[in-house]
Parts: C-alpha cells; sequence; structure tokens
C-alpha cells in the first residue's frame, strides 16, 4: 500500500475510533477526541499480539503489516482492544513469530476505551502538568502530548526495552516528553509537583511518592489490585499533608500489576486433612468469583489465592492460601447448596469475609463504585459508603 494511501486508511480509521469511543462515552470532550483522532497509534503497534477469541482457544496470534498485510494490520491497530508487545518480560522475536500460549504478558497497548476514560477522568486543564507512570508503547504517553505539549508530560517505564521503542516511536510522531526508565513505584521527584498522577498499571496500594509529588489539590488516578483480580480504579484528591482520598470511579479496569508487586512464585503448602477447624456456612466457592463479592475477597484477603481441585475421594475442594501468613480456608461442596469450610493458620478467612460480606448486605449490597479509600502515611484503607463508614486495610 503506497504511503498516501495507508495514511489516508489509517485517518479514516482514527476518525472511525474517536466516533466509537465517543457512542461508548468514554470519549467526551473535544480535546481529547482531537488526540485520538490526530494521534496515529498504529505507530506505536508496528509489530503486536492479538488475543485468539475462538471458543477454547488460549493463544495470541502474532500480528503486523508483512504477517497479515497492511489492511488487516491498521485495522486491528485502531480496534478497541488490548494488544500485547510483550510476554514474560522478555523482547519479541520476530523473525519468525508464531502463536503464543501458556505465556504472561507483561506489556501492551491498553485498549483505547479505557485509556481515554482514564484520561478523562484525569481531568486536565491547559498548561497541567501530569506524571505518567507505565509509559508501554507510548500511545498513552502521545495522547497526553497531543493535549498537554510535550513539557508538561513526564512518562516512567520500568523495562529499558519497553521504553526505548516508545521513545523511537514517539520520536517518529514527532513527541518529545521527558522519559525516564526506572521504577515506576519511585515515581519521578525531578520536576515535581505534578498536577496529575496517572498509573497505566495496577497497583496493590498507592505508592507515597506518587502522594507526596502531586501537588495540594491534584489528582492521582490508579487502578488498584490484587493477586487474585483488579478492585478497580480510583481517583484520589491529593491534600498536600500526605493523604489522598476519593472513591472508586470503575470496576475491574483489566491493567497488569506492577512487575515489583507481582505474587510470588509458590502458593503455598496445601493443609493436611487434619489441620483446622471445620464448620458449615451458607456460602460458596462463587463468592469468590462474582464480580461484588470477589471485590470484598480481593479487599478482606490481599495476600491469598485460591484454586479448586479434586482430593483422592473425588471430591472437589477450594483451597484459599494466604502467601504471607499460611492461614487457609478449604471451601467444600457437600451438594444440595450446602457448604462447609475448613480453617487453619492466624487469620480466619473465611470468617472475615463472612463479616465483610454481611457489612456490604446492610449497606444495600453497593458496586465497587461505592467504595473509596483513604491514604496517610502510615496506613492505606478500603471503606465502605464515606471514610467513616467500615474499612479494612490495603497491603503496605
Amino acid at each position: 500500500m503506497p504511503p498516501d494511501d495507508l495514511n489516508t486508511r489509517a485517518a479514516n480509521l482514527r476518525q472511525q475510533l474517536a466516533r466509537q469511543l465517543a457512542a461508548g462515552g468514554s470519549l467526551r470532550s473535544t480535546e481529547w477526541r482531537a488526540a485520538v483522532e490526530d494521534v496515529p497509534r498504529h505507530e506505536f503497534l508496528r509489530a503486536f499480539y492479538a488475543e485468539n477469541l475462538d471458543p477454547g482457544a488460549t493463544a495470541w496470534t502474532p500480528i503486523s503489516a508483512e504477517l497479515v498485510g497492511v489492511g488487516e494490520w491498521l485495522s486491528i491497530a485502531y480496534s478497541d482492544q488490548t494488544l500485547v508487545t510483550q510476554f514474560d518480560g522478555r523482547p519479541l522475536d520476530w523473525s519468525g513469530p508464531k502463536p503464543v500460549s501458556n505465556a504472561n504478558p507483561t506489556s501492551s497497548s491498553t485498549l483505547p476505551s479505557l485509556v481515554v476514560s482514564m484520561l478523562e477522568d484525569l481531568d486536565v486543564h491547559d498548561d497541567m502538568t501530569v506524571l505518567e507512570l507505565g509509559t508501554g508503547t507510548g500511545y498513552s504517553t502521545a495522547l497526553l502530548c497531543h493535549r498537554l505539549g510535550d513539557k508538561n508530560v513526564t512518562s516512567v517505564e520500568t523495562d529499558r526495552d519497553v521504553a526505548d521503542r516508545a521513545r523511537i516511536a514517539l520520536a517518529s510522531c514527532g513527541y518529545y516528553p521527558r522519559l525516564l526508565t526506572n521504577d515506576g513505584q519511585h515515581g519521578h521527584a525531578g520536576p515535581a509537583p505534578y498536577d496529575r498522577t496517572i498509573a497505566t498499571y495496577g497497583v496493590r496500594s498507592v505508592p507515597s511518592a506518587w502522594v507526596e509529588q502531586t501537588r495540594p489539590g491534584g489528582l492521582i488516578v490508579t487502578t488498584l489490585r490484587g493477586w487474585m483480580r483488579s478492585l478497580g480504579l480510583v481517583r484520589l484528591t491529593v491534600d498536600g499533608e500526605g493523604r489522598a482520598e476519593g472513591p472508586f470511579i470503575a470496576a475491574e479496569p483489566h491493567f497488569m500489576i506492577a512487575r515489583q508487586q507481582a505474587a510470588p512464585t509458590s502458593m503455598g503448602m496445601i493443609p493436611a486433612p487434619e489441620e483446622g477447624k471445620t464448620r458449615e456456612t451458607r456460602f460458596g466457592r462463587e463468592l469468590l468469583s462474582m464480580p461484588d463479592s470477589g471485590f470484598l475477597a480481593q479487599i478482606i484477603m490481599p495476600n491469598a489465592r485460591h484454586f479448586t481441585m479434586q482430593d483422592d475421594s473425588g471430591t472437589d475442594r477450594t483451597y484459599i492460601l494466604d502467601a504471607e501468613n499460611e492461614s487457609f480456608a478449604v471451601l467444600t461442596d457437600q451438594g444440595d447448596g450446602a457448604w462447609t469450610v475448613r480453617q487453619g493458620g492466624p487469620c480466619a478467612l473465611w470468617d472475615d469475609l463472612e463479616e465483610a460480606i454481611s457489612l456490604w448486605h446492610a449497606a444495600d449490597s453497593p458496586a465497587p463504585t461505592g467504595f473509596g479509600v483513604t491514604v496517610t502515611p502510615g496506613d492505606q484503607r478500603v471503606w465502605l459508603g464515606s471514610p467513616d463508614g467500615p474499612s479494612w486495610a490495603l497491603p503496605k
């Protein structure tokens, strides 16, 4: 495809994407719409992997203009989906690309609807400064540069190879923000304080550096998540005394967790059959996977993970194991909707979750957006309803 035809096709696809995002409600302002229509996402996605959505498939398919043709490559690059550019923290080999399975995506260009929705929620105004944690491909960085100007954008990426590719792509589009390769948990103190701070990966709790480097009255937009699942997107207002507070504004944005906070490889030891105390419970394992109760489970058991397997008798048991203190809970389906739980260790994990569920029901079972977060120098808590309501500590 001749360059002029490619550019025309890409411009048309950007217009189409902007219309789609506006119709879906994620793109809400003329300024961000202009950025989506102008910034060439395909320049940040010269080669990538797209998830294979066929039933039963768990693989990612390599995509580039050479592999699938220019038209198909462009169409996918401007689709509203997350496109993976790295697995397991290693550079991809494009000399003979093949489908990938049983791998962990570690860098990507997040679906545009989530990216622009977060940028809208950031509530920026002309000449504001922004600290972005997680440069990734550089696409969201480019959108920020388009809106605010290069000099007002600082972006930090932990992976040097990812950062180098983003720097090249940004320069090819004429954007030259301040780019750093470092652990984003530390932010970047150089031009601080920033008017706004945004993270494009998930964290188990809000790093103190982000609060310290955001000006009083400034906003932090980030995803809180854990080892079992994402909690949600929060928008915190900073008060200048080491405190930040605000609500969850969206549930379950699927950002990767910060590499420095990834779950340990080992889930811990499976408890012996005689360990712990057994009792009946009115809840089963679905409590862990349903959207709202799963949100609570992640808050109550921040260091735990769960899995289900059959024992020697063929009975399915769901094991919840805390990697930090070796607490455990084992759920067993007794049939006809009856369940038992066996618990042990220093924390009664299932008791704590049942108590939180009762408080949640008493508050009319709000969605995650009915919760919020308060960050102080010594403590971070998720609260229900208001800062004075029931609350639970985030991991430090």
